[in-house]
């Protein structure tokens, strides 16, 4: 085709700002890989007279993105304003409805209306793709639809929000609290303005309910997700973690059991020595595990102006291609409602007690666990003052049921101060 496919660019925050960057920069790098001139033809967003260090000035503007969706001269419209409803959906909607195709980093979207953007998308034959929602530069969209459409999915697992993995790795190497941190990470910028979104799992939790969807077949689920946030994670459990040889990361788990899909994204322990456990700072790394190739590993960038503006880039330049591949990887009319697991599955714990100075109270927690069916892997007991006496004990692999009623069993002894701190451990 000798005709260019002309962009219209709705959002030009950071990513928006680098894709103008690669359009304007890669031109003939583009046309070469894909046979088809790519340009831009008119922009939007909120404010026009800001300097986002692009020149703009051969563009069209919008000030309403659904109005950018809808012109004449824009082929293929990218979405990267943001938020799960709104102007975003209106504005892709609209293209879809016309059938343009449309690519859109906004993973808050598609957790929640995946499943009817992708019917408008194949009722009017457009393309929509969403690398960019799912890990920044790492090509995990592409890899579960395409690299291994030849496997059955088993599980799906990673750390996707990298500002969480900054706050626990930085926690670790300085010392310092989860609020010193935090603040730290919000003074750079790393935070949404919602911090919630980050620390408190969801924004995470989209991603992980979108790969999960293309691993397993089923509708999207954001509302089947566990979430649990970073929030409580202390610089002691850090440490001691590290001491048992593990360290925490915000983990993002998918897997398909007999009883149907369980997806959690909370504060996991993994093996140091693992690949999840020696990412560091702000990288992603989504590990897929199928019945024909086994485990893979995908590392990267996953987030910022360069690598999230990669991934769009790939969606266009696909596009650009011709392809139209199914947005969930099969139809959209035969994705199943995801059946969410009605029981967890077995996994290792680790536990952090603090026991009174009582003869005899640790004996009285180890009766209680077992009472309950959860078996003692490994126990540390560190050095203790003022009668309290720290205790961590790994266990072997139990329902996460079990344990629940073993804590409430430890906590009516008598001989337990505070609240203990269980977090589950992957063995990646």
């Amino acid at each position: 085709m000798t005709t260019p496919l002309r962009l219209g660019i709705a959002g030009l925050g950071t990513v928006g700002a680098g894709v103008v960057k690669i359009v304007q920069g890669h031109g003939d790098l583009l046309a070469a890989r894909t046979g088809r001139r790519i340009e831009i033809a008119a922009v939007s967003a909120r404010t026009r007279n800001k300097d986002r260090g692009v020149d703009l000035s051969a563009y069209a503007w919008e000030d309403d993105p659904v109005a950018l969706a809808r012109r004449d001269d824009v082929d293929l419209f990218v979405e990267l304003v943001g938020g799960s409803d709104g102007p975003a959906k209106a504005a892709v909607e609209a293209a879809l409805d016309e059938g343009k195709p449309v690519v859109t980093a906004n993973k808050a979207m598609l957790a929640l209306h995946g499943q009817d953007l992708a019917e408008r998308a194949e009722a009017s034959g457009a393309a929509l793709r969403f690398e960019a929602a799912v890990a920044g530069g790492i090509p995990c969209v592409k890899a579960l639809t395409e690299g291994l459409a030849g496997n059955a999915v088993t599980r799906v697992m990673g750390v996707m929000n990298g500002t969480c993995n900054y706050i626990l790795t930085r926690m670790e190497s300085s010392g310092l609290p989860y609020a010193d941190i935090f603040e730290e990470a919000n003074g750079l910028g790393y935070l949404e303005a919602d911090p919630t979104l980050d620390v408190g799992g969801i924004d995470a939790g989209h991603k992980l309910a979108i790969l999960s969807a293309i691993a397993f077949g089923t509708q999207v689920d954001f509302d089947g997700v566990q979430l649990q946030g970073i929030e409580r994670v202390s610089i002691d459990d850090i440490h001691r973690a590290r001491d048992m040889g593990y360290r925490i990361k915000l983990l993002g788990v998918a897997a398909r059991t007999e009883s149907g899909i369980e997806q959690s994204m909370r504060p996991t322990l993994v093996p140091e020595n693992s690949p999840l456990g020696q990412l560091e700072g702000g990288a992603n790394m989504v590990v897929i595990e199928g019945d024909a190739v086994g485990q893979i590993v995908l590392q990267g960038p996953g987030a910022g102006e360069g690598p999230t503006a990669s991934a769009v880039m790939a969606d266009v330049a696909d596009i650009a291609r011709g392809l139209v591949p199914l947005p969930f990887g099969r139809p959209a009319g035969t994705l199943a409602r995801a059946i969410r697991a009605n029981a967890a599955t077995a996994c290792a714990h680790y536990l952090r007690l603090t026991l009174k100075d009582e003869p005899g109270a640790l004996a009285r927690v180890a009766t209680v666990l077992g009472q309950h069916g959860v078996s003692i892997d490994r126990m540390r007991q560190y050095d203790h003052a003022a009668g309290d006496a720290p205790v961590l004990i790994v266990t072997h692999p139990c329902p996460p049921s079990d344990l629940a009623g073993a804590l409430g069993g430890v906590m009516d002894t008598g001989v337990v101060s505070g609240e203990p701190v269980a977090l589950q451990i992957q063995n990646t």
